[in-house]
């Protein structure tokens, strides 16, 4: 790991109307539209959709490379996460994210360990670290 702090760049461009262009050197253009929600087509990612996809996927990778140091053997972990958009005190914002792991492990694995370290993913999280807002980690195992 690069020694702290980290700093991460990204670039996006719109005209009055369609979509908007990300970009970040060495990596793939992205293009994003308001959701449905907002009057947008719901056919591209959204920020919001952008912003839920990190949380679960910041907690996937974090849940890797922790098992990786914890010498922790799985096979598959799946999660989903779905976050609530509202109002409060006239301001939208973010009120929850739950988050549900599916992690495939062996028959002899501990799961209580399991569930420890997939614990520590989510809370070692940055993005989730910087949630102003109730999040909530559901773990189910599938054995192998």
């Amino acid at each position: 790991m690069h020694p702290f702090p980290h700093y991460y760049e990204v670039a996006v461009s719109a005209t009055p109307q369609g979509r908007a262009t990300l970009n970040s050197d060495g990596l793939n253009q992205i293009e994003s539209s308001p959701p449905r929600e907002f009057g947008g087509p719901g056919d591209r990612w959204s920020p919001e959709g952008l912003f839920t996809a990190a949380i679960a996927d910041c907690i996937v990778l974090n849940f890797r490379a922790i098992a990786a140091n914890s010498k922790f053997t799985w096979y598959n972990l799946a999660a989903s996460t779905k976050a609530t958009l509202n109002r409060v005190e006239g301001k939208m914002r973010f009120t929850r994210f739950e988050t549900r792991a599916l992690l495939k492990v062996a028959p002899d694995v501990d799961q209580a360990r399991a569930r420890l370290l997939l614990e520590k993913a989510e809370a070692s999280c940055p993005l989730s670290n910087t949630l102003n807002c109730d999040r909530h980690l559901s773990i189910d195992f599938e054995v192998a």
